[in-house]
Formats: structure tokens, sequence, C-alpha cells
């Protein structure tokens, strides 16, 4: 077989190489992409809860130490001074009073923004 060109045997690697690194991308990087997104929407749902937390707390040992002079009996809106509430998505702070009991709490507007944050105390 006088002319006929040498067979090089690794030519399909180049192939399968590819096709390997393709593989690893759809497999292992792009879900991977879309656990930085998950984590990404935790992290702020976290921080919202961490400052509807604060509020909420700093809020109620005000009303514990003698401000709940104010309130009236049932439930209402609770307006706060504090300056991280524009941090918050919207939402509202409710105060309930039932003879001695007070419950704060803020309630998000939309679901999935850090659920319901609530503080309940016994006044003296």
């Amino acid at each position: 077989m006088v002319g006929e060109p040498k067979r090089r045997p690794d030519r399909g690697f180049l192939n399968l190489e590819m096709a390997a690194a393709m593989f690893l991308l759809v497999v292992a990087v792009i879900p991977l992409g879309f656990s930085f997104v998950h984590e990404r929407d935790l992290c702020r749902i976290y921080y919202v809860q961490a400052v509807a937390t604060q509020i909420v707390d700093g809020e109620m040992e005000c009303l514990v130490a003698g401000r709940e002079r104010d309130v009236a009996e049932g439930t209402q809106s609770y307006a706060v001074k504090a300056e991280a509430a524009r941090n918050l998505p919207p939402g509202k702070f409710l105060l309930t009073r039932a003879g001695r009991h007070l419950k704060l709490e803020w309630v998000a507007d939309r679901r999935g923004w850090g659920g319901r944050i609530v503080r309940e105390a016994e006044l003296p």
C-alpha cells in the first residue's frame, strides 16, 4: 500500500475530551450557578429577619418599660421610629394588647420575605 497516508490512532481523543468537558459543564457548573442564586436569596431573607427581630425586640423593651400606657386594647398598627425599618421589604408592625398581655409582630406583605417576627410580654 504505497502512497496511502498513515492513520493516527489518537485523532478521536479530542472529540472525547470535548464531550467530557461539556458533560462536566452541564452536570457540575450550571447547577452550581443556580445554587449561588438560591444562597443570595437566603442571605436576603436572613438579613430581613435579623433587622425585623432587632426592631421588634427594641420596641417591645420600650413598651414594657412604660410606653404601653398609651396603647389601647385590641390590635392596631404600630409605627416604629427605627431608621433600619427602611431596609425592610413592605410589611407592617402590629401591636396587640389584651389586658396585661402585649404582642408585637412584624408581618411582610409578600410571602417568603422573612415570615413573621413575634414577641410577647406580660406587663408588670
